[in-house]
């Protein structure tokens, strides 16, 4: 992890919880799907519409939380997000119940949680960067590895409780969750937390921002990590059930398990070795092995193989968000909490971005995923265009 000051590990430890409580908002509910549209009598259409509020709520705080997070400062701010998450997953298990209508009791604790998952992306990343450490690249790949493992241990861990208690004593799940956040907010309450800009500097206006050329590099890239990322996993499971032949419920373990396992792997692997290998060079790799796994996915005419694509799509796009964000806080020194805000919002744009792209172009092709697959294959191959401009700037 570099070697990071005693004094501040705790507010690392802090920030790898936070991806694991933003791992929980993201991942838990969608489990409840079908339990909510029997217990509920609330139809799939409606539900599905939960995971695109969820996200799209983040969209908002990405847009708004800079001005925010400045004033109120880091550690209030971090608090406040976990506040936000426990409240939220809370009110899942009462208000549902309580309210004339279950969906909009529903509706109500994603906003919380969704307004707790949005600060907690824009957060954690420049407070870990603000840490004194030598090899910073190296803590930022290891912190993005913990979404990861924050993924599979929510499904892992959601798949084995219903199993032995019946999905039918879910509000109990949900209770166990919920102390994650809750244990988080004491680390936070005194956890040293470094500024983010040196003493003297100001941070940089979004106008300033924009006049930066390399902003732009920074923010395509940004978008395509979330795009090459997000337009496979989403599908992940449909690619699982087709190549191993079996239900939906395995699949949708096997296929974003799979997925969130080998992403993590590559994000820990940075983060162990990442002060001997050139993050140029191991983003430009990952970026080619990123279309090679798109074109087995979508070209090659064995389902086994298109899943084995999945797999390896996932540790491709492991290092492109976190490698982004390590580059682009070292270009511009002053970037602060509105460059990695809207870097944030960027990554977001692309999680949406990709898997709607994939959808589109199969519907207009008779629903053929494997051409909606291989349009996205635009994304990492933009990825890739963008580095190469950035490895040639004297800057970066």
């Amino acid at each position: 992890m570099g070697n990071i000051k005693e004094n501040y590990k705790s507010t690392i430890y802090s920030c790898f919880i936070g991806y694991i409580v933003q791992a929980v908002v993201n991942n838990f509910v969608p489990l409840l799907f079908i339990t909510f549209q029997e217990d509920y009598n609330i139809p799939l259409s409606k539900i599905t519409l939960l995971v695109t509020f969820n996200f799209g709520i983040q969209l908002i705080i990405d847009l708004l939380s800079a001005g925010f997070i400045d004033k109120a400062g880091y550690r209030a701010s971090l608090i406040i997000a976990h506040i936000f998450a426990a409240t939220g997953l809370f009110l899942l298990t009462v208000l549902p119940d309580v309210m004339p209508d279950a969906f909009t009791g529903i509706l109500i604790s994603v906003t919380f949680y969704a307004i707790g998952g949005g600060l907690i992306e824009v957060l954690v990343s420049p407070v870990l960067e603000s840490c004194p450490a030598d090899n910073k690249e190296k803590a930022m790949s290891l912190l993005h590895s913990f979404y990861c493992w924050g993924h599979v241990a929510v499904v892992l861990l959601s798949t084995i409780f219903f199993r032995i208690f019946g999905t039918g004593e879910w509000k109990y799940l949900t209770f166990i969750w919920i102390i994650i956040p809750v244990c988080n907010i004491f680390i936070l309450i005194k956890a040293p937390i470094a500024p983010l800009i040196e003493e003297g500097l100001e941070g940089m206006t979004v106008k300033e921002l924009f006049k930066e050329k390399v902003f732009w590099i920074f923010l395509v890239m940004m978008v395509c990590a979330g795009a090459s990322e997000q337009a496979v996993s989403q599908w992940a499971s449909f690619f699982a059930e087709r190549g191993l032949g079996v239900s939906k419920t395995v699949g949708d373990l096997a296929g974003p398990m799979a997925f969130a396992v080998f992403m993590g792997s590559s994000r820990a692997f940075y983060g162990k070795y990442g002060d001997k290998i050139d993050l140029n060079k191991f983003m430009a790799g990952s970026s080619v092995l990123c279309i090679i796994s798109y074109l087995v996915i979508s070209l090659v005419p064995l389902p086994v193989l298109n899943l084995a694509g999945c797999a390896i799509c996932g540790l491709s796009v492991g290092i492109m968000w976190p490698g982004s964000f390590s580059k682009a806080s070292a270009a511009l020194r002053r970037g602060g909490t509105v460059m990695f805000a809207l870097l944030a919002l960027g990554g977001d744009l692309g999680c949406s971005a990709g898997p709607s792209l994939a959808g589109m172009v199969s519907s207009v092709f008779n629903n053929n995923l494997k051409i909606g697959i291989l349009a996205a294959v635009v994304f990492p191959v933009l990825l890739l265009i963008n580095l190469v401009v950035c490895m040639h700037r004297s800057e970066v």
